[in-house]
């Protein structure tokens, strides 16, 4: 059986709850602003805070970022409060600046603010942009099990710290005056509530994972082929019984840097073969820049809302993301109401 995304939540820097994140975005609204951060003598860094009540700082501000997400995914199906399992979707563990210190401690204060126990199943997936696409595998095979009747995945991130800033300035990956090639820091939090899928609705039909050897820091001079990509996209199109020239359009975690451009457009033109209708591509960067961990769930959101309202740009959508460290995931959702239709 295939997975039924049910509802959704977001915290972002255009809308603190999924219905006015969505329009924000899809109105091509953006979040930036000067932050208090120097990129350069002159002048002060542009990013996407997320303007939350409070000036909540490092595992505190992430906690509430992430239970306001989760609590707004559990407004619609009250009955999954008490028997969903959190798939909990971080930063990488050795990215500098990291805004959580402890994981299970994180779990434990979105539990004590959304006022639930953790599930016995729940886990953490850390690996940065990708890891919704593992928490969804994750989730299918909990789901078939029968161990947990929904399943949560939430994402949440915040490249804002001094230490992430200071870092990404010096490898200059940042969006600057002086560099054109950069991203804009972000944080944001979201949340995809799941289950096996009964009636019909916004399904999860193919997922691929794979790694890219010539990644963004990649220092032994191998060409981007994209190959890591090319290999998600193909497992997710197998998985789903389709070839890309059925796909309906894309959304893609392009946080604003040529390098990550270049793969998903050679993972493209290696599968799209045959007459085909036009494929838009969307990207959350435009509007929160780059959000991290919390872009797959976002993505999806993004994709089931549009279903939802029906102003997607096509069915079915392909979801990718991939990290700085090649890891690359794909995943291919459908709205079967439509195409019963």
């Amino acid at each position: 059986m295939s997975v039924d995304v049910v509802s959704i939540g977001m915290a972002t820097a255009v809308g603190l709850d999924a219905p006015s994140a969505c329009a924000a975005m899809r109105a091509r609204l953006d979040g930036f602003q000067e932050t208090r951060f120097a990129s350069t003598p002159e002048g002060w860094l542009t990013g996407a805070p997320v303007p939350l009540p409070r000036n909540w700082i490092g595992e505190k501000r992430l906690a509430h970022l992430a239970a306001g997400a989760i609590t707004e995914a559990f407004e619609s199906v009250p009955q999954a409060r008490g028997q969903t399992a959190l798939i909990l979707c971080l930063p990488e563990e050795d990215r500098p600046g990291r805004p959580v210190r402890d994981n299970s401690r994180l779990v434990r204060r979105i539990g004590d603010i959304v006022e639930i126990e953790p599930h016995r199943r729940s886990r953490i997936v850390a690996h940065g942009r990708p890891s919704g696409h593992v928490a969804f595998d994750h989730a299918r095979k909990l789901l078939a099990s029968g161990e947990a009747p929904y399943v949560m995945i939430a994402g949440v991130d915040c490249y804002l710290t001094a230490r992430t800033i200071a870092h990404y300035l010096d490898k200059r990956r940042l969006l600057t005056a002086d560099n054109p090639n950069g991203f804009i820091p972000g944080e944001a939090a979201a949340a995809v509530l799941c289950t096996l899928s009964g009636r019909g609705g916004f399904q999860l039909f193919g997922l691929g994972l794979s790694r890219e050897a010539a990644s963004i820091y990649n220092n032994s001079d191998l060409p981007l082929r994209a190959d890591g990509m090319t290999a998600a996209y193909d497992a997710a199109f197998r998985e789903t019984g389709i070839d890309m020239s059925r796909l309906g359009y894309r959304i893609s975690d392009l946080i604003g840097e040529q390098y990550y451009y270049k793969q998903t457009a050679l993972a493209s033109i290696r599968l799209l073969r045959g007459r085909h209708e036009f494929q838009d591509l969307w990207s959350p960067a435009e509007s929160l820049g780059n959000i991290g961990a919390a872009a797959v769930p976002l993505m999806v959101g993004m994709a089931w809302t549009a279903a939802r309202k029906k102003y997607a740009a096509g069915n079915p959508v392909l979801v990718e993301a991939s990290s700085d460290e090649g890891a690359c995931g794909a995943a291919v959702f459908a709205d079967t109401t439509r195409m019963a239709a």
